[in-house]
């Protein structure tokens, strides 16, 4: 029965990790029994075990006790002797259910050509104030030759255009450069071909790849915090690389300083070259871009006409990212020419409704916390952490005020995210905001600040 019960729950999670991720990581494992609460399975490495843990253990267990089989922990035997891994830390970053191998490359393939977009160009990126320093950086590296960074780090929320700068960066190198060996990949991808070459008893041709090329980039870096053997690798690869005078470009979503369960001599690492917050886009930024879009759609769709002022409210309103942005007017054309329609203010009111409805309240208590630490011009380090300075408890209030007031977050939710403090401090320090609001006018002016920013 137990087994039987494995069975269909792996047959469960094929439909909803995806096949790649089964055939990876849940396909290889082995039912060897149900030890009172402990579900026991067989892997083939210490390493796949501890992923699997982390990274599917819940569903996997949620599935067992609903296939009839109450099971609370689960434990890994690995089998034949194939130890090739130390158990991996428990990751703050890690991939979730979202981890995606890359189709059938084997570890020593570069598949140098892989994974790149070529709509992601410099001629399609939208140039403002809140990106020109990426994108001034991103321009002279590719360009080619020695520059003064090494690496070139960018960072910023989804949707802000560092996956688009890389791109680019790819495209550019390879027409000026073409001879140049330049590999571009996930994180998630670098992790997979170091695990399939331990698997595979490949490590020199993954060494001899990923060390021998003139350029690597490598997308979502915080997906290899807390893989302490991928972490090992990666340092020794962005050392060897770095010595030979090789270019590094690397991008995730936080600064280095603020990866969790990164090691230490990484983070240094990657805080030694260039380091560029790409910023959330301003009104202007969101309103070129948009220009820029309905100028391409101007040929795909000669029929529809676009009422004046409506790309301006779309700006306006959609201010979380440019993907959404873009989708947005993409719905609108497509709506228009099916209904043979001009795109007026009504039009584009009834057409994205949802979205529209959606974007006002979607307000990220991480985006108040970054916004906050900027305008105050603090770490965010300092502004989560325990120091009770007033230059950084009162900012500290006013973000936890804004969270409050501007997203739909719990108490004890805004808490969690505020350092683990607890509900009654977020409601103190609410409290505070409240009463400085009506006797302190630069408190208040700061508060109006940045409501406008973060609504705008």
């Amino acid at each position: 029965m137990t087994s039987e019960a494995w069975g269909t729950v792996s047959d469960e999670l094929r439909g909803t990790i995806g096949a790649n991720n089964w055939r990876y990581w849940i396909a290889p494992l082995n039912f060897r029994a149900v030890e009172g609460p402990v579900l026991m399975l067989g892997a083939p490495t210490h390493f796949i075990g501890s992923y699997v843990s982390q990274n599917f253990g819940d569903q996997i267990l949620h599935r067992m006790t609903r296939a009839g089989c109450p099971v609370q922990r689960i434990g890994f035997v690995v089998e034949n002797g194939a130890e090739a891994e130390p158990p991996a830390a428990a990751a703050g970053n890690g991939a979730g259910n979202g981890a995606a191998a890359p189709a059938d490359t084997p570890a020593g393939e570069a598949d140098e050509g892989a994974g790149l977009d070529s709509r992601f160009t410099f001629e399609s990126f939208v140039v403002g104030k809140p990106n020109e320093l990426a994108h001034a950086a991103a321009r002279r590296v590719a360009e080619g030759g020695e520059v003064s960074f090494n690496p070139l780090f960018l960072y910023g929320g989804v949707g802000l255009g560092k996956t688009h700068l890389m791109h680019a960066i790819a495209h550019e190198l390879r027409a000026r450069q073409p001879e140049l060996r330049v590999l571009y990949l996930s994180a998630e991808q670098f992790m997979y071909r170091f695990i399939t070459a331990i698997r595979d008893r490949k490590m020199m041709d993954f060494k001899q790849i990923f060390r021998t090329v003139d350029v690597l980039m490598v997308d979502d870096v915080q997906f290899i915090a807390g893989k302490e053997s991928t972490q090992e690798e990666f340092f020794h690869t962005f050392n060897a690389l770095v010595d030979a005078r090789r270019q590094i470009i690397l991008s995730a979503d936080r600064a280095p300083g603020e990866i969790r369960d990164l090691e230490e001599r990484i983070r240094s690492r990657l805080q030694s070259g260039l380091v560029v917050d790409v910023h959330p886009t301003d009104y202007e930024l969101r309103l070129g871009v948009l220009q820029s879009k309905a100028r391409h759609y101007a040929g795909q769709y000669a029929e529809v006409a676009i009422a004046p002022g409506v790309l301006e409210f779309l700006a306006h309103r959609i201010s979380t990212n440019v993907r959404v942005l873009e989708g947005a007017l993409t719905r609108l054309f497509a709506f228009a020419s099916l209904v043979r329609r001009d795109i007026t203010l009504e039009l584009t009111q009834d057409c994205l409704a949802d979205m529209l409805r959606s974007q006002d309240r979607k307000i990220s208590i991480e985006e108040i916390q970054r916004r906050v630490s900027e305008h105050f011009n603090i770490r965010l380090s300092d502004l989560l952490g325990p120091k009770r300075l007033r230059s950084y408890a009162r900012p500290r209030q006013i973000a936890m005020y804004l969270a409050k007031t501007l997203t739909n977050r719990s108490l004890p939710e805004i808490g969690r995210r505020f350092g683990g403090r607890d509900h009654t401090t977020i409601m103190h320090g609410v409290r505070r905001i409240e009463e400085l609001m009506t006797s302190d006018g630069q408190v208040a002016d700061d508060i109006e600040l940045l409501r406008r920013s973060l609504e705008g």
